[in-house]
């Protein structure tokens, strides 16, 4: 007795804290775990439990994840702020992996996809000291509440599923904001109720999506790679490094902090999405055309131009043969202008030689501003040496 007093007086003084209504929610995970039983295999799979006690009336709220890594972290966070109605001002969590990237006494930083979670729901992220529980006694508590009145009834249950096990937790939490307290008037759904429903913040119009982030580095094709697939970004980015955020169904890319490309995620390795206004104009220029397009832009000029073109791309064993010929001619209308083209086009039609080279040819020489040369079949004399005349084939 007399070490354990000399050791006990020697103990340094404790804060009590005291929260505001909406101000602090305290997170963190059970050390205990729910046990998980493959259906299909009979495997056991140990889950995670994630606890959340709100600071003023410590309503609290439980789940089982699969583990502690992202997803599930920031999941776990979407779902409390669904369950209580509202957002906190700050979160106070443990220094876990997940949620801080460097801890730090001074100035820790916190994940960059559980910062942009944050920064959705508008609320601060003030992680707990190191190896200092008493920063976050709500939740320890909390902790301790939830294994002592939700695992420990649920130990001799067997559950095939996570979502099944979270039913039967859900149950239970019912019961345990329902308890009542022991030194105070009601309880933690009453103290929720009076305190602090009204004090939170609304919910956003949109839950968080989650979302993974990447360092990539743009190739001299303006495209980054992302799991498998190559996405396209302004082709003046080329060689820079950017930030991709992806989540299941989109991409997009930051350079610097701006936006500059965003692209429906696709599943497809090897594949390209790239889109038009990304690449410079010489690429655009030799992309995209189809013997449609071709015929599109030669019945603009007219329809001596159009039939000049149709017999070029039929002309070939693949219409892909022709498409620099028709560019070619199409071409042409920039120096020469539509009228003049599709009066060459006409002429070559008429003396069947409808090709890139007659027709630059007739521009160049000017024969498409003369009269187009009429095959004429001369009146031939019957009384001609040479000519048997109609009575010889009788």
């Amino acid at each position: 007795c007399t070490h354990y007093n000399r050791w006990a007086s020697a103990l340094p003084l404790t804060l009590r804290q005291t929260h505001a209504p909406g101000e602090k929610l305290f997170v963190d995970y059970s050390g205990d775990r729910i046990a998980i039983i493959d259906a299909q295999t009979g495997e056991i799979r140990d889950a995670e439990l994630f606890v959340a006690v709100l600071g003023a009336s410590n309503y609290t709220y439980a789940e089982a994840t699969w583990t502690q890594q992202l997803p599930d972290w920031i999941g776990s966070h979407v779902r409390t702020f669904e369950f209580i109605g509202g957002c906190t001002e700050i979160v106070v969590p443990d220094n876990l992996k997940s949620g801080v990237h460097k801890p730090s006494f001074y100035d820790p930083i916190v994940n960059r996809a559980y910062g942009a979670m944050a920064s959705h729901y508008s609320v601060a992220v003030i992680p707990a000291r190191s190896k200092k529980p008493r920063d976050k006694a709500k939740v320890e508590q909390g902790v301790l509440l939830v294994q002592r009145w939700i695992l420990a009834r649920l130990r001799k249950q067997r559950f095939f599923s996570l979502a099944e096990a979270n039913r039967a937790i859900a149950a239970l939490l019912v019961s345990l904001n329902d308890k009542a307290f022991k030194k105070l008037p009601g309880s933690r759904r009453t103290a929720f109720e009076e305190l602090e429903r009204a004090a939170l913040k609304p919910l956003p119009a949109h839950p968080y999506q989650y979302a993974d982030w990447k360092v990539a580095r743009v190739g001299i094709d303006y495209h980054i790679e992302l799991v498998g697939h190559y996405y396209s970004v302004p082709h003046r980015f080329a060689r820079e490094q950017v930030d991709v955020r992806y989540t299941t169904a989109t991409v997009e890319v930051f350079h610097r902090g701006t936006r500059i490309a965003a692209h429906a995620k696709s599943d497809r390795r090897g594949a390209h999405t790239t889109l038009t206004e990304h690449m410079p104009a010489n690429h655009q220029a030799v992309t995209g055309w189809d013997p449609q397009r071709l015929r599109n832009w030669a019945a603009t000029i007219g329809p001596h131009t159009d039939a000049v073109i149709q017999h070029l791309l039929g002309g070939r064993q693949h219409p892909q043969q022709a498409y620099r010929t028709c560019l070619g001619v199409l071409r042409l209308a920039k120096d020469y202008g539509n009228q003049r083209l599709e009066a060459a086009c006409s002429r070559a039609i008429d003396l069947k030689a409808p090709s890139y080279r007659f027709i630059d040819s007739t521009l160049k020489n000017g024969l498409d501003q003369q009269p187009s040369p009429v095959a004429v079949q001369p009146d031939l004399p019957l009384a001609h040496a040479n000519v048997r005349g109609p009575d010889y084939y009788h």
